[in-house]
C-alpha cells in the first residue's frame, strides 16, 4: 500500500474512532458503511445480517468502479445489487489496497467529517 492511502486511511480511522470508539479494523468500517447504507439505524443484528450488511458495504464502495450496480430494496428494505464485473485476479494486498482506497472515497462522497470536523465547523 503506498504511504498517502496508508496516511489518509489511518486518518479516516481516527475520525471514526472518535466517534465509534477505539480499535476499529477494516471488517468493522465496512460492517458501519453496510448499516449506514441499510438506513435502520442501529440494533442487534445476527451473525448472517452481518454478513449482508459487509455485502452490501462491498457493492457500495466498489460501485463507482463499475463492478457492482444498485438494483433496487427488497421488501425488508434491504438493498440488492448486480454484479457487473469481475476485479482482475490480485494479491490480497492490492486487494486491501483497492477496498481502502473505495473506503476512503466513499467517506470522502458522504461528505462524513467526524466530530472534530463537524465541531469546527459549528464554531465558524
Amino acid at each position: 500500500m503506498d504511504y498517502k492511502l496508508g496516511l489518509k486511511f489511518q486518518e479516516l480511522v481516527e475520525k471514526l474512532e472518535e466517534k465509534f470508539g477505539g480499535g476499529l479494523e477494516l471488517d468493522t468500517i465496512l460492517l458501519l458503511i453496510g448499516v449506514q447504507e441499510l438506513g435502520k439505524g442501529y440494533k442487534e443484528f445476527s451473525k448472517d445480517e452481518k454478513v449482508n450488511l459487509m455485502h452490501i458495504a462491498i457493492c457500495t464502495i466498489l460501485e463507482p468502479y463499475g463492478v457492482y450496480k444498485y438494483l433496487a430494496n427488497d421488501d425488508d428494505g434491504w438493498p440488492h445489487f448486480e454484479k457487473i464485473k469481475n476485479i482482475p485476479p490480485i494479491s490480497n494486498q492490492d486487494q486491501e489496497h483497492l477496498i481502502k482506497e473505495a473506503v476512503i472515497n466513499y467517506f470522502d462522497e458522504n461528505e462524513y467529517a467526524g466530530p472534530s470536523q463537524a465541531a469546527a465547523n459549528e464554531e465558524e
